[in-house]
């Protein structure tokens, strides 16, 4: 946990930092185990953090195009890395556990959202009423916030009682020729997620699939708050949930050494 302060949080790091440290594989079909981790702690899975990872081992030369399997804490996940530069993932299963449940702000306005596991606990909402817009991210990173401190009051949890750290506001896309939807993501760390999230995308597709409204294998396309877009689809499983698909690019933006120094007091981050 000290080299994760040290790796993402302040001086060295920002916010909305995510990271990804590999480990020896726990099953022998794996190449390498990872744990992902932000500026508040580990997360079970990060679909654009193993679509980094995937692009990572690539630019290094420790893998070529083909299909590989990753340990992650909350299960396996398998990645492709495609001839046109893009990364599949296929994710760990994922399930809608509530539907429609309802959150009192504390303006007094209620909304509703489902509660999904996508490798992380998710409370979808549609019914916002919001613009979803990256100028408004200020606006709508404190709507979300009142979100949780709802979920938190008033007991909403995942299954077993896990806590739900993401909230997912969902929307109309940019352009409807290019994504079926819109969303803005804030994550556990009080940061917004600037992917369009591949575990909350995953979360999605279970609750579509819940609902019958995306037919399996169908593409649903969905976009984040800065643009970017995954490519997603889902097959049922025996136990009633999802085999989520999800489709991106990630782009290698710099190489370097962390220096820590002993003396530095602050050299192994700051402590929040």
């Amino acid at each position: 946990d000290a080299y994760r302060r040290a790796i993402v949080c302040e001086p060295r790091g920002n916010d909305v930092m995510v990271g990804a440290m590999l480990t020896e594989p726990t099953t022998p079909e794996s190449i390498a185990g990872v744990i992902f981790f932000n500026n508040v702690g580990m997360l079970g899975m990060c679909g654009h953090g193993t679509i980094g990872v995937a692009a990572t081992l690539l630019y290094q030369g420790l893998i070529q195009a083909g299909t590989y399997r990753l340990d992650t804490p909350v299960g396996p996940v398998q990645f492709t890395c495609l001839d046109n530069g893009r990364v599949r993932v296929r994710n760990v299963p994922s399930y809608r556990w509530a539907a429609d449940v309802p959150v009192q702000l504390a303006d007094g306005r209620t909304v509703h959202g489902d509660v999904a596991w996508g490798g992380n606990w998710f409370f979808i909402c549609e019914d916002h009423g919001l613009q979803l817009e990256l100028a408004e991210a200020s606006k709508l990173t404190l709507f979300c916030g009142d979100i949780r401190r709802g979920l938190q009051r008033d007991g909403i949890t995942g299954e077993a009682d896990a806590e739900i750290d993401h909230v997912e506001l969902v929307g109309r896309p940019s352009d409807s020729q290019l994504a079926d939807a819109k969303n803005f993501i804030l994550c556990p760390g009080g940061a917004y997620d600037r992917s369009p999230c591949g575990t909350g995308t995953s979360a999605k597709l279970a609750c579509l699939a819940a609902r019958r409204t995306l037919a399996p294998g169908a593409i649903y396309r969905q976009e984040g708050i800065a643009g970017g877009i995954f490519q997603a689809s889902y097959h049922f499983r025996d136990d009633g949930s999802v085999e989520p698909m999800i489709e991106g690019v990630a782009h290698i933006m710099a190489v370097g050494d962390l220096l820590i120094d002993p003396h530095d007091p602050l050299g192994m981050g700051i402590r929040t």
